[in-house]
């Protein structure tokens, strides 16, 4: 497995770290109603929860960049580069998102952009 597509793999389980901090201590959880129950959260429950959404969203583009870039034989070692650079992008955002340091967390957020646009100009 590349570095690129072990990036992938990590990537598809992230956002699931966000939701345990969403839920983490379970504070009167619903597990019955767990979607109005986190509606109702706030501070760093309900940033988290926020985390896990751009996450998820993210996915797509990333995973698409890595396979046509994949697929079109781009250099490997820069493929794998910039899969970690994403990556680290990306835990840099959920730290900062729970965190509530908004403008850090626009910068990584951005920082991720960067690095899927740059896998695409590899090919």
């Amino acid at each position: 497995m590349t570095i690129a597509y072990a990036c992938v793999l990590f990537m598809g389980l992230f956002p699931y770290v966000a939701t345990g901090i969403a839920k983490k201590g379970f504070d009167g959880y619903d597990n019955a109603m767990p979607r109005q129950w986190l509606a109702k959260q706030t501070g760093f429950r309900a940033r988290a929860n926020a985390a896990q959404a751009n996450l998820f969203e993210s996915l797509p583009f990333f995973y698409a960049a890595v396979i046509i870039a994949s697929l079109a034989k781009a250099p490997q070692e820069r493929l794998d580069l910039l899969a970690a650079c994403f990556v680290l992008a990306r835990v840099i955002y959920l730290i900062c998102y729970v965190a509530n340091w908004s403008n850090t967390r626009s910068i990584a957020w951005f920082a991720g952009i960067v690095c899927v646009v740059a896998i695409f100009c590899q090919i």
